[in-house]
């Protein structure tokens, strides 16, 4: 599939944007994060754009493509590749404005995401493992006829993305670092036309999951391919960003930092207990960052952009499971008891005496390091931290338990 030329895009195109869109697309809400904040040591200014009808920014960018399109264009329909946020936003507006839309999704593209973008409309084609074996596809509908809206290699959709900036720099104008997550580059490239006009000292700062580094590679010209894989940041699983987006951010982007799989999923977590909110790996990628390098950010003003919540509910829960036992709140004791009456009701009496709450309790008769007349029993509980835990445990030792 054939890239956006490189087309030159400038402040003034996010302005007409941002002219262009207003009252079709939330303005998203700008606000400080008194808990985030306490936690880092920085000035945390959390951008909602969570709170878009898709659940994302891609929208944006997707709705300023949409209205640029010629009369012929919108009679012939359009095409997006995408693993789901961009969908989602090609799809809403294009019902909006009356324009077939054809989406091409990977295989593995999260359930959620595919049942979203039908339902707003759009004709779903699932094809390829990868999002560059999806884009063959969409090339050979574009070649059929079909307009191609790209997921961030175009100048109507940087200029569109660029508006996060402007509202962000209009609420928060005192900014000193802006953290934005980076796939193919089109969110970070909008915003970077947005700080170089009004916010020239601002630091623009990228973050990239570890197996999907493509931006890093690419401005350091370091050719070797990204790593890949399954991740937990799908929306910013790009494996080669856009030559448009490349060269205006070598120009414009001041660092990119990599974050791993667990900082991802542990951002995601902290938004949910600190925040209350719902993020996708993707969208939590900047506060994963500023989690992971917390002491180069403390004492400054930090700007994050909450880019989607479109997780699997399944992944969420899986994600907050996981938090409870990292924490300590959740955890299976092993301990080795008489299987005999009345030995059992002692321990969970420890357990209980410690204020512990007792989840679930299991019993392992045939395991290799019990005998006859012994069993090993699995206590789930949950804790205040992993000091009340530690607790939990002592008590069962001075009370005789063999904890194993």
């Amino acid at each position: 599939m054939e890239t956006a030329a490189a087309d030159e895009v400038s402040f003034a195109d996010v302005l007409s944007a941002a002219q262009a869109i207003t009252g079709q697309v939330v303005r998203t809400t700008t606000a400080t994060s008194r808990v985030l904040s306490r936690m880092t040591g920085a000035e945390v200014v959390l951008k909602y754009e969570t709170q878009q009808f898709t659940g994302s920014y891609k929208e944006r960018g997707a709705l300023n493509r949409l209205l640029a399109l010629s009369d012929d264009e919108r009679s012939r329909g359009v095409v997006a590749v995408s693993a789901g946020n961009h969908a989602q936003g090609v799809a809403h507006h294009a019902q909006r404005l009356g324009i077939a839309a054809t989406i091409v999704m990977p295989l593995g593209t999260p359930f959620v995401k595919v049942a979203r973008t039908r339902a707003l409309g759009a004709t779903v084609e699932l094809v390829g493992r990868t999002f560059d074996e999806a884009a063959v596809r969409g090339g050979e509908l574009a070649d059929e006829g079909l307009v191609l809206i790209h997921a961030f290699d175009d100048p109507h959709v940087i200029a569109g993305q660029g508006t996060v900036g402007l509202e962000l720099l209009e609420d928060r104008p005192d900014l000193d670092v802006l953290l934005v997550p980076v796939g193919g580059g089109g969110l970070a490239s909008g915003i970077s036309l947005v700080t170089g006009e009004l916010a020239p000292g601002l630091r623009l700062v990228g973050v990239q999951s570890e197996r999907y580094p493509g931006m890093a590679r690419a401005l350091s010209d370091d050719p070797e391919p990204v790593p890949g894989g399954a991740t937990l940041a799908e929306g910013i699983a790009v494996a080669r960003p856009g030559h448009v987006t490349t060269r205006l951010l070598r120009e414009r982007l001041d660092d990119v930092v990599i974050v791993t799989e667990e900082q991802i999923e542990d951002a995601v977590n902290s938004l949910v207990e600190v925040e209350r909110i719902i993020v996708e790996g993707a969208g939590a990628a900047g506060l994963a960052a500023l989690l992971a390098r917390r002491e180069e950010f403390a004492g400054r003003r930090v700007g994050i952009v909450l880019t989607g919540s479109n997780i699997d509910q399944r992944v969420l829960a899986e994600i907050l499971q996981r938090g409870l036992v990292r924490s300590g709140r959740v955890a299976t004791i092993r301990v080795l008891v008489d299987d005999s009456p009345g030995r059992l009701a002692e321990v969970l009496a420890v357990v209980a005496e410690q204020r512990a709450n007792l989840l679930e309790v299991r019993h392992e008769r045939t395991s290799g390091q019990t005998h006859a007349r012994e069993a090993i029993v699995l206590l789930t509980v949950e804790t205040l931290d992993v000091g009340h835990l530690a607790a939990v445990g002592q008590a069962l030792e001075d009370a005789g338990v063999n904890v194993v």
